[in-house]
């Protein structure tokens, strides 16, 4: 019985601790000088506009000792997920190539075409195919590096900006031409980006 109580016990603690880690809260950041929205944006992981509309601030100017309501955030896991989506289908393309991969995600996300979390949108199948090849090949399970973190949180910083692309490709390498058909918003590197 006493090992019964101690399994349930662990196995709860580990529910919780997840749990706190898959759904990020939303947070107040008393303001001290140097801050600024672009920086509390990378500190926190979110949307510089987000934490702007957040506290109804129409100018970017902030006050020491002001408090602000920082917006719930893309989850550590999250983050850690797109991070190694970037580091799969974007490894030896430009820094602004990485973030772009890491923004047709978070496009995705607040689309209503697709699937409403970072975790749906990568892992999404449709009509039997993959959203992402690495998902399929296992390339995303490896480790992320560190420019694809960073990737990561500055895609989240500018969240919501941008030319709103929804889908990437490499011309060269790709099998599946539907992308050329959508709108090209930029090329950056070896990709087109679309919408």
């Amino acid at each position: 019985m006493k090992k019964l109580i101690i399994t349930f016990c662990a196995t709860a603690s580990l529910l919780l601790i997840g749990a706190n880690d898959t759904h990020a809260q939303s947070a107040t950041h008393t303001v001290v000088s140097g801050d600024t929205f672009y920086k509390l944006g990378q500190q926190y992981g979110v949307p510089a506009a987000a934490i702007q509309r957040a506290n109804n601030q129409s100018s970017s100017n902030i006050m020491v000792g002001e408090k602000l309501t920082i917006p719930a955030t893309v989850s550590s896991a999250d983050k850690d997920l797109l991070a190694r989506l970037v580091l799969a289908e974007a490894e030896g393309e430009p820094y602004a190539g990485k973030v772009a991969v890491a923004t047709v995600v978070l496009n995705r996300v607040d689309h209503s075409d697709f699937p409403n979390s970072v975790r749906g949108v990568v892992e999404e199948v449709s009509n039997g195919y993959y959203a992402f090849s690495p998902v399929l090949d296992g390339r995303i399970n490896r480790a992320a590096d560190s420019e694809s973190i960073r990737a990561v949180n500055d895609a989240i910083t500018f969240r919501g900006q941008g030319a709103g692309s929804l889908f990437f490709y490499n011309p060269v390498t790709a099998t599946n031409h539907w992308n050329a058909t959508r709108t090209e918003t930029i090329r950056i590197g070896n990709h087109v980006f679309a919408k």
